[in-house]
């Protein structure tokens, strides 16, 4: 290989930052990536290059360690290390293959219960951004997190949620929580008071926050609503009947129906929560796409609570959320956090940065946004002649049943015909009324054609109802 690469290879050490043997690791795997290492080239004995480069043998092994155990290199006995092929490597398609095994081994089963997303890339961005995390400092796996610790994640946090209808958004507003409905339990443990507090949602809503409000033993009361979300008037009714000193709402997808809260209303809700103290919190875990009106946050910096994640636009695996607080309220946050769960672990911390950091992200997210927008218009186009609330950036639909079904009747028979959705009575408080209608959700982890049959599945149902209501 002569003595040009070592050359250039200490060249490049003296321009990185970080342990010698990762900065010896990321020039080496750099090399490789931009074809100054090409497949087969033999690497010089760990003792030469340690020599060349003025560090230790063992500096040197460890960078070959890594490398070889990402797949980058191999090592045979006898014969030295090698640049290795790339048969050497899972081909990314296997592991894409692999989210259909399950409906494989199964193929008549279709679970709609809840949003899976379409593998655009992001699985091997994972296990890419997972090799950098073995490679990192080795205290990042010894000590209890700190606050310190969490910073670079906050800052890249921050700049991926900054947005004008979110507003500025500064690392000590962020706290890092395990998945949105950790977030929302933390929010409410933040800021209820009294021996059994209230708060107040929409009468459909997502069970999450009942379940959070069952935690933090809380009451949960139930506000009327139309195709605009709360009614203004109900809210303010309920907190003068109730005290509630909380409300938690979705205002850009709300979960079960799809419906969107636009900026009046918000505006309306604003003013009751303001005139009588009640905090805001917003759930935005269920949005894929932009917003399309400022948050709760923005119209009410002093009140409005802001919770999401990544679960519907990168992977819901991780159990990563943010928590965003209100002015003032940051440090409130913050040790709510601390006291019940000291932070995310470390490593999935680092994880979480180097993911969001990836000038590559964005675009998987653009993507997923698009791969999913098929399986949408698949659905509308064998159901868009009833009732039906969707979009394109919104991962599952909401049927009103047509006359003849009740929802409870419908999702059995649905399952009968190997397709499980979820009746609108699981989104109800428990002493509230359902209307007649079913959440269903985008499963990416099926082919089209499997969804589109599942579709077909449901629509030969709705367009035979039983003779006899069922309940």
């Amino acid at each position: 290989m002569g003595t040009i690469w070592p050359n250039a290879l200490t060249s490049d050490l003296s321009g990185r930052a970080g342990p010698k043997y990762q900065r010896v690791a990321d020039t080496i795997r750099g090399a490789i990536e931009d074809g100054t290492l090409c497949i087969g080239t033999k690497l010089p004995p760990v003792r030469e290059l340690a020599y060349q480069l003025k560090i230790t043998p063992g500096t040197v092994a460890r960078a070959y360690t890594m490398l070889t155990d990402a797949g980058l290199l191999q090592a045979e006995v006898g014969r030295g290390t090698f640049v290795a092929e790339p048969e050497n490597k899972v081909p990314d398609d296997v592991w894409s293959r692999q989210l259909h095994l399950l409906e494989a081994q199964n193929p008549g089963h279709v679970s709609l219960f809840s949003p899976r997303l379409v593998d655009v890339g992001q699985v091997a961005a994972l296990r890419e951004a997972m090799v950098k995390v073995s490679q990192a400092d080795p205290l990042l796996f010894l000590n209890y997190p700190t606050r310190d610790a969490y910073e670079p994640v906050r800052e890249v946090v921050a700049e991926w949620l900054s947005d004008d209808l979110l507003g500025n958004v500064h690392q000590n507003d962020v706290v890092l929580t395990h998945g949105g409905q950790n977030g929302i339990l933390t929010v409410l443990q933040t800021v209820l008071e009294g021996a059994q507090p209230t708060i107040l949602v929409e009468d459909l809503s997502y069970a999450g926050f009942r379940r959070a409000a069952d935690l933090a033993r809380a009451r949960v009361v139930g506000v009327a609503m139309d195709e605009k979300g709360i009614l203004p008037e109900s809210l303010e009714l309920a907190i003068r009947k109730t005290g509630a000193t909380v409300l938690c709402t979705s205002p850009e997808v709300h979960n079960p129906t799809g419906l969107y809260t636009p900026l009046e209303r918000r505006k309306q809700i604003v003013e009751i929560a303001r005139r009588h103290e009640v905090q805001i919190i917003e759930d935005d875990c269920y949005r894929m796409g932009e917003a399309r009106a400022p948050s709760y946050r923005v119209l009410a910096p002093e009140l409005g609570w802001h919770v999401t994640s990544f679960s519907k636009t990168i992977t819901p695996a991780l159990r990563v959320g943010f928590a965003l607080a209100p002015k003032g309220r940051a440090a409130d946050l913050r040790r709510t956090a601390e006291y019940s769960y000291f932070g995310i672990a470390q490593p999935l911390a680092e994880l979480t940065r180097i993911l969001l950091s990836d000038p590559r992200t964005p675009q998987l997210v653009r993507d997923v946004r698009k791969e999913m927008a098929k399986y949408v218009r698949i659905a509308v186009n064998a159901l868009g002649s009833f009732e039906l609330v969707w979009s394109d950036s919104v991962p599952f639909l909401w049927l009103m049943l047509p006359s003849g079904w009740r929802a409870a009747a419908f999702t059995r028979a649905a399952e009968a015909q190997g397709v499980q959705i979820r009746s609108a009575d699981e989104f109800a408080l428990r002493d509230g009324r359902a209307p007649n209608a079913v959440r269903i959700a985008i499963n990416g982890h099926v082919t089209t054609a499997r969804f589109e049959d599942a579709m077909t599945r449901l629509r030969t149902l709705l367009d035979n109802p039983p003779e006899q209501i069922s309940v």
